[in-house]
């Protein structure tokens, strides 16, 4: 959501000028003929893609790189780590963010090789595909490569959270790992709060005392980063970008952000170099929309997860496809839809592996009260106006 509160802010400030729209890269992942939603309302896929690469596929320079703690251009491939589904009611009288742990077992298609994937590989693999084809097809040229490759692992990712969720997605929002440190650069840091004390200097760079504070650029990237030596590792990560995103929308409505032309022109910068945008998006009359609204809730909810298992080496969630596909569609008030067929009770594509080898090391999700009826993840959905300047504290 941080491309979402970024780009809508920024274009709120330069909504008279006239200009801010023709800045981004645009994408036609999605298309005319895909599903979209009725009566006005709007869903939004925002994509974070932790890649170390430019939109040319270039290696970030070491300034860039050095400061993101994040190792080089080799490292991260094309992993969309964070994914988040905004649901924007025709009304506006309440606004749902749902993330989607990257980490989510599903089906995908037209990936040669793969019939079931994480869904953050949902783009590198299908942006790995399609430019091994074009290869083959006789295309040399690094840029027209990356670039249509990139436009191949959107519309993978868009594929794969529409057929997970069972919703239309009408437009999304893509913003790399450099646009994070960017954007609190912009800011001049941003303010976040720890339950607990919390160290990851090998992986993330995370170092940070619990309380409120202050993070700069390197230190908020580390905090939205951070997995290991957490409880519910991804999970808690899910919630400190939760909890980032709020502390950086109620920033920028709180500190003068819309009448300091400096910090608009900063930040309208760094919207134009690190977002990209589908196409026929108009920022310019999505803002004037929302700003008819009186300070809408902004609901944030995490989609549950039934189980963990280990395939094929790696990691993954088991989901339960037609339970996410109720979720969503009460989280977004609309008609429950009909079960999609699965096997046991939408762990198929776990069962599916276990002639592969996968599977022995299933367990089933519990929450911390010990029961197994409930993911890491069960609870009160978190709920903000995102102006009220609340930071959240979080693990």
């Amino acid at each position: 959501m941080l491309s979402a509160t970024v780009v809508t802010v920024t274009a709120y400030g330069w909504s008279t000028a006239g200009t801010f729209d023709t800045g981004f890269l645009r994408s036609h992942a999605i298309t005319g003929d895909d599903p979209h939603s009725l009566d006005g309302d709007l869903n939004l896929l925002l994509i974070g893609l932790d890649t170390r690469r430019d939109q040319n596929g270039d290696e970030l320079p070491p300034e860039v790189l050095e400061p993101l703690h994040a190792g080089d251009g080799e490292q991260g491939g094309y992993n969309a780590n964070t994914l988040i589904l905004v649901h924007i009611p025709a009304d506006l009288s309440k606004i749902v963010a749902v993330s989607i742990p990257r980490d989510d077992y599903v089906a995908v298609s037209g990936i040669p090789g793969h019939t079931h994937a994480k869904i953050k590989e949902a783009y590198g693999l299908k942006k790995a595909a399609v430019q091994d084809q074009l290869i083959a097809q006789g295309m040399t040229d690094k840029t027209e490569l990356e670039q249509a490759g990139r436009e191949a692992g959107r519309a993978s990712t868009v594929k794969a959270v529409r057929d997970l969720t069972g919703v239309p997605i009408d437009r999304f929002a893509e913003i790399t790992i450099a646009g994070f440190y960017d954007v609190a650069e912009a800011l001049g840091g941003v303010e976040v709060c720890l339950n607990h004390a919390v160290q990851d200097l090998e992986y993330s760079g995370a170092d940070f005392p619990a309380g409120k504070q202050r993070l700069d650029p390197a230190q908020a990237l580390a905090f939205v980063r951070q997995r290991h030596g957490l409880d519910n590792g991804d999970l808690d990560r899910t919630h400190r970008q939760q909890a980032f995103l709020t502390s950086v929308a109620g920033q920028l409505h709180s500190a003068g952000t819309l009448t300091d032309p400096g910090k608009l022109s900063a930040l309208m910068d760094v919207a134009h170099r690190n977002i990209v945008l589908s196409d026929g998006w108009s920022m310019t009359d999505f803002v004037r929309t929302l700003s008819t609204a009186n300070d809408p809730v902004v609901e944030f909810r995490t989609l549950p997860v039934v189980g963990y298992d280990v395939i094929n080496g790696q990691d993954v969630n088991i989901v339960d496809k037609n339970a996410i596909r109720r979720e969503v569609a009460t989280a977004f008030d609309l008609p429950v839809p009909p079960s999609v067929t699965t096997t046991t009770r939408g762990l198929g594509p776990r069962l599916d592996q276990l002639a592969e080898g996968g599977g022995s090391s299933y367990r089933p999700a519990t929450a911390a009260a010990g029961t197994a009826t409930e993911t890491p993840d069960a609870g009160k959905p978190v709920r903000t106006d995102l102006t009220g300047g609340v930071v959240p504290c979080v693990n």
